[in-house]
């Protein structure tokens, strides 16, 4: 059973699928030309993708932010992108994922990758009430990501630059005709499994929200 409030949206095709980023020009420019991430890139630390655009631009500040002037969308496979899920634990302990706290800190210790659920962003960047996928990529995940998941890598910059003037503009139609086209990514239930509360769990979340309303 899909979850709304932890879906993950994104730009897909047969076999590949659309995650963005922000560097330096520095670091930007050269991936771009090159389709890889050059030397300067680093290999030892974590890097984090995110499949929307939005949440994206949320981020750097439609490109503006100092170090994130240059937005990448960077087209990887999506056999990496579920092997890094398949792999990943989510970045911050969650009592109806994990066992108990010290089972979440083996599991994040030993994990390749991590995910956060973030709020999901509109035009404004203004938060919606479901949320969107981040993964964070350290060490064999980070290798794989830079020399065998990555199909292309684009400066889609400029976009972002002219969504950003016409939302500043308040026309929010030229704005969204512009968007990159998400829709739900196919992930398999038991591929997320790990990563999100069971439709039971969810459930029981739901009727305690709902009682406590009615109390209230």
């Amino acid at each position: 059973m899909e979850d709304p409030q932890r879906g993950i949206r994104a730009v897909h095709a047969e076999s590949t699928i659309t995650v963005y980023q922000a560097y330096p020009p520095e670091i930007g420019g050269p991936a771009v030309r090159k389709g890889r991430f050059p030397a300067a890139w680093k290999r030892d630390r974590m890097t984090w993708i995110k499949p929307s655009f939005l949440w994206m631009m949320y981020r750097c500040g439609w490109g503006t932010k100092a170090g994130q002037e240059t937005v990448l969308a960077v087209e990887i496979s999506r056999g990496g992108f579920e092997w890094a899920l398949g792999h990943a634990c989510l970045s911050s302990y969650e009592p109806r994922v994990h066992a108990d706290r010290a089972a979440w800190q083996r599991a994040l210790k030993a994990a390749p990758a991590r995910v956060q659920w973030d709020p999901e962003r509109d035009l404004r960047l203004q938060p919606l009430p479901y949320r969107s996928l981040q993964l964070g990529l350290s060490g064999e995940a980070v290798r794989r990501y830079a020399d065998e998941w990555t199909v292309a890598i684009s400066d889609v910059t400029p976009l972002a630059r002219e969504i950003c003037a016409y939302v500043g503009s308040g026309d929010l139609d030229s704005a969204a005709r512009l968007l990159p086209r998400e829709r739900p990514y196919p992930a398999a239930e038991e591929l997320l499994a790990h990563l999100r509360p069971s439709a039971g769990q969810r459930a029981a979340a739901n009727s305690v929200a709902v009682s406590r309303a009615d109390a209230g």
